[in-house]
């Protein structure tokens, strides 16, 4: 376990940047920017998690074999999206007759 104690300012500007994110989040979703509304959701949703797992999850101040299990994480979580997507993508493919 880390013995880094964080100051508590860390804190509270990591609270400030997630409660910046959330703003973006909400100023996005009344915004229409076509297919970019997804994709921007998903940048502020990715730099959230990042900022959780860094910082309130202590695995900027842990070994390097947790940051390997939280890369290996990510990693499975991406193969995971890409075979749903590839299912979901597929399915116009199929031609149904009856």
């Amino acid at each position: 376990m880390s013995e880094h104690i964080v100051p508590k300012k860390i804190y509270y500007r990591i609270f400030g940047a997630l409660l910046v994110g959330t703003a973006l989040t909400v100023i996005f979703a009344f915004i229409n920017l076509g297919n970019f509304n997804i994709v921007a959701a998903l940048l502020i949703a990715i730099a959230k998690a990042l900022l959780v797992i860094t910082f309130f999850m202590h695995v900027k101040y842990s070994s390097r074999l947790t940051k390997l299990w939280v890369a290996v994480g990510f990693i499975w979580l991406f193969i995971m999206l890409a075979i749903t997507m590839t299912d979901y993508l597929s399915r116009a493919w199929l031609v149904y007759r009856p």
